[in-house]
C-alpha cells in the first residue's frame, strides 16, 4: 500500500447528510463519490491510520486522489543548496535586516553589501543572488549595473516604495528574465500618466508628512522576498495564477493588500536598416 498522504493544504471533511468533500489548496470544496465504499475506511487511509489490509476499491479511490494532484509522498521542505546560499543584501536596513534573519532560518547565508561590491567581485567569489530594497522610488540609472547580474549567472531581486505603495519586482535569474528597466518601461507603457510617472521617478518631488512603514507591512514585504528567493534556490514550482518570473506585485502599505500584475521582458529595439549610398 502506498504511504502517500494528502498534499499540503488539502483536507477532507465529512459533511452531514452528503458524504465526504475535499477542500482543495485553493479553498474550493468538491464532493467525493465513494460509491459503496465505507467513507470511514477512506478517511483512515487518508489519515495514515489504516492497516495494510488490501482493498481494491479503496486503492481505486486513492488513485483518483493522486491523479487529481491531492496526494503527495510525505513531502519534506527542500534544503537550501550550498551553491545558492551566498545572498547579498543592499539598501533599506528596515527590510534587509529582518530579511537576513529569515533567510538564515531557511538555510541561506546572507551578507550585507554596498553597490560597489556588485561591480568587481572575482568570478569564484560572486554571490548566488542579490537583493536590493529601497525605501523610496528608484533613481534613474541606480539599478543599471544590477540589471546585468543575470548575465553573470547571479539572481537579481528588488523592491522599492512609492508613497504608500511598495513594488516587489520579479526575480531575474537568466538573461531572458525581467529586469528593473523592463518593469519601468512596461509601467510607463501601461499608464496614460506616463509623463507624470516619469517626472515622479526623476524628481524633484514635494512630499507631505513622511510615510512610516509599520512592522506588519515590513514583515509582509520581507516574507514575499524570502519566499521568492527560497522558491528560486530550491527550484520549487510556482503557485498562483502568474509565473513568479513574470509577476510584478504591488503592496498597499496601508491595507497590506497585494495585487499581482503580469510583466514581460522588453525586446531589444531592432537596428535601423542601412541606407544605400
Amino acid at each position: 500500500m502506498s504511504r502517500s498522504q494528502l498534499a499540503s493544504g488539502v483536507e477532507v471533511v465529512a459533511v452531514p447528510g452528503k458524504g465526504l468533500a475535499v477542500r482543495t489548496a485553493d479553498g474550493e470544496f468538491l464532493s467525493v463519490r465513494t460509491g459503496d465504499t465505507d467513507a470511514s475506511g477512506l478517511l483512515s487511509r487518508l489519515s495514515g491510520s489504516a492497516t495494510d489490509e488490501p482493498d481494491a476499491e479503496l486503492d481505486r479511490l486513492l488513485g483518483a486522489f493522486e491523479k487529481a494532484g491531492y496526494m503527495t509522498e510525505g513531502p519534506q521542505r527542500a534544503d537550501w543548496p550550498a551553491e545558492r546560499r551566498d545572498i547579498r543584501l543592499l539598501g533599506d536596513a528596515g527590510l534587509t535586516e529582518p530579511l537576513a534573519a529569515l533567510l538564515r532560518a531557511c538555510g541561506a547565508e546572507p551578507q550585507f553589501a554596498t553597490p560597489d561590491d556588485l561591480a568587481g567581485a572575482p568570478a569564484d567569489r560572486e554571490p548566488a543572488a542579490v537583493v536590493w530594497c529601497l525605501d523610496g522610488p528608484v533613481p534613474e540609472g541606480l539599478w543599471d549595473t544590477a540589471d546585468r547580474l543575470p548575465q553573470r549567472g547571479i539572481a537579481w531581486l528588488r523592491c522599492h516604495r512609492e508613497g504608500w505603495q511598495a513594488y516587489v519586482e520579479p526575480l531575474a535569474a537568466t538573461p531572458e528574465d525581467v529586469t528593473s528597466a523592463h518593469v519601468r518601461a512596461r509601467r510607463l507603457a501601461a499608464t496614460p500618466a506616463h509623463r507624470e510617472l516619469a517626472a515622479y521617478w526623476s524628481g524633484p518631488r514635494t512630499s507631505g508628512a513622511p510615510v512610516h512603514r509599520t512592522a506588519p507591512a515590513a514583515g509582509l514585504l520581507v516574507a514575499l522576498l524570502a519566499d521568492d528567493l527560497t522558491r528560486w534556490a530550491t527550484d520549487t514550482a510556482d503557485t498562483g495564477g502568474l509565473p513568479a518570473r513574470r509577476r510584478l506585485r504591488r503592496v498597499d502599505l496601508r491595507t497590506l493588500t497585494v495585487t499581482e500584475h503580469p510583466v514581460l521582458p522588453v525586446p531589444d529595439v531592432a537596428a535601423m536598416p542601412g541606407t544605400a549610398g
